[in-house]
């Protein structure tokens, strides 16, 4: 298809759900399919089903799965069961972007496909839930057994004893896998983009594997999206137009200096070198004092000239040999630009969200204690309510957040979440902001330095037209 771009969102992330990190996989199965499901593991009634934007479920099996596993609580009791380790490991877990492009049958399909090719027909048992709540976010959870199954329906060992070694029974945790994955991901949205006539496509590939000297944006979340799209301006929503927008200045920038060396490489060649600052001096005299050239009223001015020749002398340069080393350093430091600025803008992304889930965790902590010290059970007979599902009602803001917020910080501090180190986080995202400012300070200085060097060859380029032309010899020709 003509015209094809790679416009349309790919996302896809890779989890493992350990207990070894205090996850269960029946709470998190029960989150993702808002369902009420008992954990036979720890007693716990995991109960989601007020959870909204659930579009779709669906357990798929391998052909030799037992038909009750099609029931979404006895099959992760079982995967639950059958790991005795307290740092077994559970599932694994793939979020991935649908296409917005897509209707919401055709991003089944999709997923449908993409889970039967690469897990079902591989032997893992998958559990598929699509989310969309309307805010231009839709995606979808698939959650993947680790373990796989004999043909009598029984688990396998995950690992056998080969001449005093571990050997995996399956191949499932080779890291290669994850670029597959990832690929086949890509392949199958685009074919499902390109059979229902969409010109976008998506790529697996990084930026940086793609040529691309792009700045990765944030991630806005499902709160700045809707406010975002109700024309309400978000912190996250306004430093993706700043990372948008310094894009388009490197790109702009990039192309200014690719065009100097092409011009450098190709019309300068019949100028005599040696006395470049000597030449363009005379011929601004020359030109200010004649009045001739309309292009040269605002060069030759007082300030203009002495700023071209300041620079050329700070720059040592006095051919275009120099000036055309001059223009390679500067493409290597616009370079170097964009890859130190990328490392420090992915780890403020970090810590912007680790700030944003610790100030949760310590502003919703004393709600969802109390809510929890509230005996489940006993009923207001006047009211006739459950005093702790009406502070639930109540609070159920508060609660998300700080559960959220627990979750997220147990991931991501190894487990141990009594106290989130704020402190810490906003030292280094100070310090961070600082540096991130320093190189945005040294990509203006190249911008004015372009700028300068583009002066320069405007004069050049009068240079040539008023010297006289050499004839050329074309394969020997004249």
């Amino acid at each position: 298809m003509k015209g094809v771009t790679i416009i349309a969102i790919y996302h896809l992330s890779i989890k493992i759900i350990s207990r070894g990190k205090s996850h269960s996989a029946v709470a998190k199965a029960a989150y993702r399919a808002a369902e009420c499901i008992k954990s036979k593991y720890d007693g716990k009634v995991n109960d989601y089903s007020r959870k909204k934007g659930v579009v779709f479920t669906e357990i798929m099996l391998p052909a030799h799965a037992p038909p009750k596993y099609a029931n979404r609580g006895i099959l992760w009791n079982a995967v639950e069961e059958t790991e005795r380790y307290k740092t077994a490991q559970l599932a694994r877990e793939f979020e991935v972007a649908l296409p917005k492009e897509l209707t919401a049958e055709q991003q089944r399909e999709l997923v449908r496909e993409y889970v039967k090719r690469n897990f079902v027909d591989e032997g893992m048992c998958a559990d598929v839930c699509i989310h969309d709540t309307g805010n231009g976010n839709p995606h979808a959870h698939i959650m993947l057994t680790m373990r796989a199954l004999n043909q009598d329906g029984t688990w396998a060992a995950k690992s056998r004893n080969v001449n005093g070694m571990k050997v995996p029974t399956v191949d499932w945790n080779n890291r290669a896998n994850s670029e597959i994955w990832r690929k086949d991901w890509a392949r199958i949205c685009n074919k499902y983009l390109e059979i229902n006539d969409h010109a976008d496509r998506i790529d697996h590939r990084s930026h940086k594997r793609r040529g691309l000297d792009e700045l990765p944006g944030i991630h806005l979340g499902v709160a700045a999206s809707q406010m975002e799209q109700k024309g309400i301006r978000t912190e996250r929503g306004n430093r993706n137009r700043e990372i948008a927008d310094f894009n388009k200045e490197l790109r702009q920038l990039k192309a200014r200096i690719v065009k100097l060396q092409n011009w450098l490489d190709e019309d300068t060649k019949s100028l005599e070198q040696p006395m470049l600052y000597d030449t363009i001096q005379e011929v601004l005299f020359r030109k200010a004092k004649s009045g001739k050239s309309q292009h040269y009223q605002d060069i030759a001015n007082v300030k203009a000239f002495a700023d071209m020749l300041n620079f050329l002398q700070k720059n040592e340069i006095s051919d275009v040999s120099d000036l055309n080393n001059k223009v390679k350093s500067m493409y290597q430091k616009q370079s170097d630009i964009r890859d130190e600025l990328k490392p420090v803008e992915r780890r403020l992304k970090v810590l912007t969200e680790h700030i944003k889930q610790g100030e949760n965790f310590k502003n919703y902590k004393s709600v969802y204690e109390q809510y929890q010290s509230i005996e489940p059970g006993l009923v207001d007979k006047l009211f006739k309510r459950e005093p702790k599902t009406e502070f639930y009602e109540k609070h159920r803001a508060k609660i998300t957040l700080f559960e959220v917020a627990d979750r997220y910080l147990k991931e991501h501090l190894n487990g141990k979440v009594k106290s989130p180190p704020m402190k810490k986080w906003r030292v280094e995202y100070a310090e961070l902001s600082e540096k991130r400012d320093v190189i945005y300070r040294g990509y203006y200085s190249l911008k004015d330095e372009v700028k300068e060097v583009e002066r320069v060859r405007r004069t050049v380029d009068e240079v040539l037209r008023e010297k006289p032309q050499k004839k050329r010899m074309v394969h020997g020709l004249e």
